[in-house]
């Protein structure tokens, strides 16, 4: 049996907690920042935990992180 391969995209987005968690990143901060308020932007800038009805599928995707 082959090794399983990691989605390299998801390997990129989501990181693994201390107590196994996944820990994703805000969207909506790459362009068009000048109609967004400044509370808007700071509080986007902190990270979020997946919601629990993704977790499966994510960790489906990166079998060894």
């Amino acid at each position: 049996m082959p090794k399983m391969k990691t989605n390299r995209g998801a390997a990129k987005r989501f990181k693994r907690t201390a107590s196994g968690g996944l820990k994703r990143n805000q969207s909506h901060r790459r362009h068009i920042l000048t109609k967004k308020s400044t509370k808007r932007k700071r509080q986007l800038r902190s990270p979020n935990m997946v919601h629990d009805s993704d977790v499966r599928m994510i960790n489906r995707m990166l079998p060894y992180i």
